[in-house]
């Protein structure tokens, strides 16, 4: 027997968790995102929004001149996770194993747990059904016989739509005549590849699947099979101990050049990144960093350390690397730990902050910081976790430093006995 796999698409999944908490959203262009005076991109938007041409991944600014009327919110991760973690309460149970892409769409695998697919398309209702029901949200489902069609049918009739392929046949019939990109893992420059040598449809793609092997590899021949209708990836589970690595970003508002400024926001991030390792009993033996400046080049630095289990090693040798860096005004920087492994680490960031020398010099530093930028971290120890009031956090660190830097003058002292002096006062 083939597989039976469902795919779960929320629809307009952060923004519809925003109109369910606040109805008075409804029917109004919502964009989830940076405000429009901030750097940033749409993480999401509700479907009024996008019939003015907003879409996800669009600079925020654009997506203002096309919607100026629209309401603009920051997102709410850990309240999206929470709702995730939710649905996957009703979803799970129905699969012998459950693939989460991201926070609002899944690969289930049903083949035994339905046996035909008559059955799963019941599953498929109570999917929809119970999703709306228990949380008040509306989901795209899929039915096929394999992961890339589960995908594709999932998008056929959204939002809070329906759609089955069953055969590899209805599979080509469907997408032949659509753009390459269609297909998994075609991206920008792969289409790029295959639009140079004149491949445009799927169609294009399966007629000439040797030259796209030629040109791509053992990655073409994977695309002639997808365009071929064949799919024999399994709906694996997702493992937090697999992952390769653990990392968190900051795009700030302006470009920074102050240098402490940044080291600071490293120790913030290197929390962070310590906190979600730990909280899967995992610590890694390497340290990067990603730097991406004014001009939007970036460059990434990384070394191999005995250990970096605590927030401050992880900055201690974060900072290292980026001391190594050409000086210049930062848009972006980001801290990770790789070579991962299982340990159950000790915890060094709330919970016993002040019962370990690590724990010690992270409230230390911590206390630096609250002179520095007016702002009491270790009260607000939690807000720093989450993506959204960190984002705030940080541009108040921005906005203090360089007040400042604005509050130091230098001035001129005239010269005696043939030396001359500048100082530095605090205005």
């Amino acid at each position: 027997m083939g597989q039976i796999i469902i795919h779960v698409d929320m629809d307009a999944f952060y923004a519809s968790v925003e109109i369910r908490d606040n109805p008075s959203l409804r029917g109004r262009p919502l964009i989830i995102g940076s405000m429009p005076d901030e750097r940033g991109v749409v993480s999401t938007c509700s479907y009024e929004a996008r019939e003015f041409g907003v879409r996800s991944g669009m600079n925020i600014k654009e997506a203002y001149r096309l919607c100026p009327d629209g309401v603009y919110k920051h997102p709410d991760f850990y309240k999206y996770m929470e709702v995730s973690r939710k649905l996957h309460e009703i979803w799970d149970p129905y699969a012998s194993s459950s693939e989460p892409v991201a926070l609002d769409d899944t690969y289930l695998d049903v083949t035994e747990t339905a046996g035909t697919f008559e059955k799963a398309r019941e599953i498929a209702r109570l999917i929809k059904e119970r999703t709306f029901k228990e949380m008040g949200l509306t989901c795209s489902v899929g039915l096929a016989y394999s992961k890339a069609a589960a995908k594709i049918a999932s998008e056929e009739m959204k939002p809070d739509g329906y759609f089955e392929i069953l055969t590899p046949g209805e599979y080509v019939d469907l997408i032949s005549s659509r753009d390459v990109r269609v297909l998994f893992s075609v991206g920008p420059k792969t289409a790029e590849r295959l639009n140079s040598i004149d491949i445009f449809t799927v169609g294009d793609l399966r007629e000439r699947a040797d030259d796209v092997e030629s040109l791509l590899g053992a990655h073409g021949r994977f695309l002639a099979d997808l365009a071929s209708g064949i799919d024999d990836r399994k709906v694996e589970a997702y493992d937090p101990r697999e992952a390769k690595s653990v990392s968190r970003e900051m795009t700030f508002q302006k470009d920074v050049s102050d240098t402490r400024l940044i080291a600071d926001v490293m120790l913030l991030l290197a929390m962070s990144v310590e906190e979600r390792a730990r909280r899967h009993g995992l610590h890694g033996t390497g340290v990067s960093i990603k730097v991406t400046f004014s001009d939007m080049k970036s460059i990434t630095r990384s070394r191999t350390v005995p250990s970096c289990e605590t927030a401050v090693e992880i900055h201690s040798e974060a900072v290292k690397l980026l001391d190594g860096v050409k000086k210049r005004p930062v848009r972006l920087i980001g801290v990770g730990i790789f070579n991962l492994s299982e340990k159950r680490v000790r915890q060094s960031t709330l919970d016993d902050l002040g019962d370990s020398e690590e724990g010690n010099g992270l409230r230390e530093k911590l206390k630096r910081m609250h002179s520095r930028y007016r702002f009491d971290f270790v009260k607000h120890m939690d807000k720093i976790y989450r993506v959204d009031s960190l984002h705030g956090i940080v541009e108040h660190m921005r906005i203090q430093s360089v007040r400042r830097r604005q509050s130091v003058k230098v001035v001129a002292v005239p010269e005696e006995h043939g030396v001359s002096r500048r100082i530095t006062y605090m205005a």
